[in-house]
């Protein structure tokens, strides 16, 4: 029989994950309701100017307008951190909107960002196109290559930016050795986590600085609604993204909020479950004789398998597979599966597929898109709920016809 605490932990920090993304950040109102209450509200009022001018004024506690905070959004950032084993969190909008400020939150002019190129379409551009525009010098690297990341990250270097794995093509980065050689350097480790979550990887003890979410993946994990979250330690999070967040307002809708909350009770039997199934999908597919190649991380063909066993709990939902004939047997292959739509959306609940090339990195140029291992034939599969076996039968039949 499984020991049983004597006692409850000393502090919502020492709960299981599963325990936390359940109970943690809960602020019951004097209703005493049971779910988390939705304050859709985009200002707040006072019982007089005296209390108004506190509120302003920083001494008093309180709430003043939901671009600054709301009592929903800070039940989800307080729930994050706890999750993520971070000190603070701040919401946004969108995934987009958390990587733009966790960057624009840590470099200014003449100011270098060294990240992955294997980056999803629209961080590449913000790296390569945007972030220029500012006057920050952009350094892309090949993930797995360490001599290239050490070569890159010379002084001058202000952060850093990678996902792992990386969207689409399941590229992982060793997030110790990078960030060692990283903060060597004085740069800011910054670690898009959307693909493994903190279910399945904690960048944080690993060594990065900031962990970014885009939640409307498996955050959400129901294809409902847009937010992203930049965690982080306090002084970063409160002296340099705050104010970044509160002036230019991409903030996070109430509503969105509470939708994240009641994602995040599901997050770990959710993961098990994708992984699960992805495990079992990825096997299925590398043994296929119109398959030419599959990524992902616990099969030992991945070229960084030893990197996966080391810093992730398992695979995550998320594989690509490259199919032997090219364009017209991807395309041929998507159109026939029945129970996998066809969206650029992932971590759902359903199980999706999207075409890189013609999709999520159509903006990357061709020779990019090459030197990433996106070919014509690659597809990305987002790994649903549904049962295995009738995935598996789906798939089987689709490449029948591919």
């Amino acid at each position: 029989m499984a020991a049983i605490r004597s006692r409850p932990p000393a502090s919502p920090a020492d709960l299981a994950i599963d325990t936390r993304l359940v109970r943690g950040g809960l602020r019951r109102s004097h209703n005493r309701e049971t779910s988390e209450a939705l304050y859709l509200t985009s200002g707040f009022v006072y019982p007089d100017a005296e209390t108004a001018e506190a509120a302003f004024s920083g001494p008093e506690e309180g709430w003043i307008y939901t671009r600054f905070g709301n009592p929903t959004t800070a039940m989800l950032e307080e729930r994050l951190a706890l999750m993520e084993g971070a000190p603070a969190v701040r919401t946004a909008a969108t995934g987009m909107a958390a990587v733009f400020a966790a960057l624009m939150a840590s470099v200014r002019a003449g100011d270098r960002v060294v990240a992955s190129r294997a980056l999803f379409g629209s961080c590449h551009y913000v790296v390569s196109r945007i972030l220029p525009r500012f006057g920050v010098e952009s350094v892309l690297v090949d993930p797995g290559d360490l001599d290239q990341w050490r070569d890159a990250l010379k002084p001058g270097a202000a952060a850093v930016l990678f996902e792992t794995p990386s969207n689409p093509m399941i590229d992982l980065v060793d997030i110790a050795a990078v960030a060692e050689l990283a903060h060597q350097a004085g740069a800011r480790v910054i670690v898009d986590n959307v693909f493994a979550t903190a279910i399945e990887q904690r960048p944080l003890v690993h060594g990065a600085d900031v962990v970014v979410y885009s939640a409307t993946k498996h955050i959400d994990g129901q294809g409902r609604c847009l937010g992203g979250a930049i965690l982080g330690d306090a002084r970063f999070v409160v002296e340099d993204l705050q104010p970044f967040l509160r002036h230019t307002g991409p903030t996070i809708s109430p509503f969105n909020a509470w939708v994240f909350l009641k994602g995040l009770e599901t997050l770990g039997l959710r993961m098990e479950r994708h992984a699960r199934s992805a495990g079992r999908i990825a096997g299925f597919l590398a043994q296929h004789p119109k398959v030419r190649d599959v990524r992902y991380p616990r099969l030992e063909s991945h070229p960084q398998h030893a990197i996966a066993r080391r810093q992730m709990r398992r695979g995550g939902g998320m594989l690509a597979v490259t199919l032997a004939g090219g364009k017209p047997a991807a395309f041929r292959f998507a159109n026939a599966l029945r129970l996998a739509d066809i969206s650029p959306n992932l971590g759902d609940a359903k199980t999706l597929i999207a075409h890189p090339a013609t999709t999520t990195h159509a903006n990357v140029a061709p020779e990019e898109r090459a030197r990433l291992g996106i070919a014509d034939g690659t597809l990305r599969l987002s790994v649903g709920l549904e049962d295995v076996d009738d995935l598996l039968a789906d798939i089987e039949q689709a490449l029948a016809a591919a």
